[in-house]
């Protein structure tokens, strides 16, 4: 057996050769100088020899305790140097699947339109990519995940947070159905992390609607804003439907608006009855902004729609972010048009909300329609009564 100062004084000579340990373990002595671990050993009636390392970078009882692992893999019929081969590509594969490119990924499995795919992105290069992007994904632990939610939850606010909450556990979701981690990392944290408390906008009074509609009417901003706000309101319509509608979803002749599927939050094509408030308004717009895909083209490039922010931006403006977000257009819709006593089924029809049974669905579209042009026609009369009468309010002194 060798001692550290046989390894230590074992000098070069004119040509190779090896000093023998136990177990198959040699320490070769090139006549560069450099020291080599090499272990020999038998597999399949074929002698062979592998090496395990340079000395002094390791020493005798590192080599001798990797020389017995090396010979267990012998005994079990490994091959050590196809299996080093092996654990090498595993590494490197490893190594290329970071969080990132996972990230990645996942979205491209996702239906979203392009630019909920775009925002997503964001929200994960800022607030995610900076602390795990690079990572390989089997490095990313559940301590590295809470530091980066603690982090956004300070810094960007608890909705943002939640929002990478989500994100990651759906990546990491992935990650485990195709087998290149073992677990999820993202837990709930039901204590650990800020509670996200969605404050859910009341429906407004109608009162506040005739306000409101005046307001925004009136408050100098540009005419596609006022316009694109008006449709909305006038179709119950998602405010991203309405903004990017596109004129040759809109026939003004049968008064119908045929929104098409990829558009919609449940991809299934959803038919508008316009009222003719609403056609009224499309007529008046449509020498402006017919020559263009969209009914409200971005003005910077007229091959673009008008960006969802910049109704937001008004109501901002106004003074109603606080009290009123456009999504609440529908659940005011909702609250007033079951007031009236229009039936749920022909109101959740008008809204797009997904109906279980697909072939109730059918009919109820199909059914529906008249009702529902009918329904819409007096909520867009009512709307025109609503400002009429907030106009006729006295004004205070």
């Amino acid at each position: 057996m060798l001692t550290d100062a046989h390894c230590r004084n074992a000098k070069p000579r004119e040509k190779l050769y090896r000093l023998k340990d136990f177990n198959g373990l040699y320490l070769e002595i090139k006549p560069s100088g450099i020291k080599a671990w090499r272990y020999r050993y038998k597999l399949n009636n074929k002698e062979s020899m592998f090496a395990l390392g340079n000395y002094p970078d390791m020493g005798l009882a590192d080599a001798r305790e990797r020389c017995d692992e090396v010979r267990k893999q012998v005994k079990q019929g490994i091959h050590p140097v196809v299996h080093r081969k092996q654990e090498k590509a595993r590494l490197i594969k490893e190594a290329a699947n970071t969080f990132e490119a996972l990230a990645t990924e996942w979205l491209s499995l996702k239906s979203w339109e392009a630019v909920t795919k775009a925002r997503r992105l964001n929200m994960l290069e800022r607030v995610v990519f900076p602390t795990i992007g690079k990572l390989p994904i089997k490095q990313i632990t559940p301590p590295i995940i809470l530091s980066i939610l603690l982090k956004s939850s300070k810094e960007n606010g608890v909705t943002v947070a939640a929002e990478a909450k989500r994100t990651m556990f759906g990546i990491f979701e992935l990650a485990c159905e195709t087998f290149r981690v073992d677990a999820n990392p993202v837990h709930q944290w039901r204590e650990a992390l800020p509670k996200n408390k969605t404050q859910h906008k009341r429906a407004l009074s109608t009162a506040e609607i005739g306000q409101l509609l005046k307001d925004f009417s009136g408050h100098g901003g540009h005419f596609q804003t006022i316009y694109a706000f008006r449709l909305m309101w006038l179709t119950l319509t998602r405010p991203n439907e309405a903004v990017r509608a596109e004129w040759t979803e809109i026939d003004l002749e049968t008064g119908l608006w045929k929104i098409q599927a990829h558009r919609m939050k449940n991809r299934r094509e959803h038919v508008v009855p316009l009222p003719r408030q609403a056609v009224d308004l499309l007529k008046a717009l449509h020498p402006i902004t017919g020559s263009t895909p969209f009914v409200f083209p971005c003005r910077d490039d007229r091959n673009k729609p008008m960006a969802d922010a910049t109704i937001r931006q008004a109501l901002k403006k106004l003074g109603w972010a606080t009290k009123y977000s456009p999504h609440g257009t529908r659940t005011t819709g909702s609250t007033r048009l079951n007031e009236l006593g229009h039936r749920g089924d022909v109101i959740e029809a008008q809204l797009a909300h997904t109906e279980p049974n697909s072939v109730r669905r059918t009919y109820n579209h199909a059914t529906y329609l008249d009702e529902r042009r009918e329904m819409m026609q007096k909520w867009a009369d009512m709307l025109d009564e609503l400002v009429e009468a907030d106009k006729r309010k006295p004004v205070s002194p």
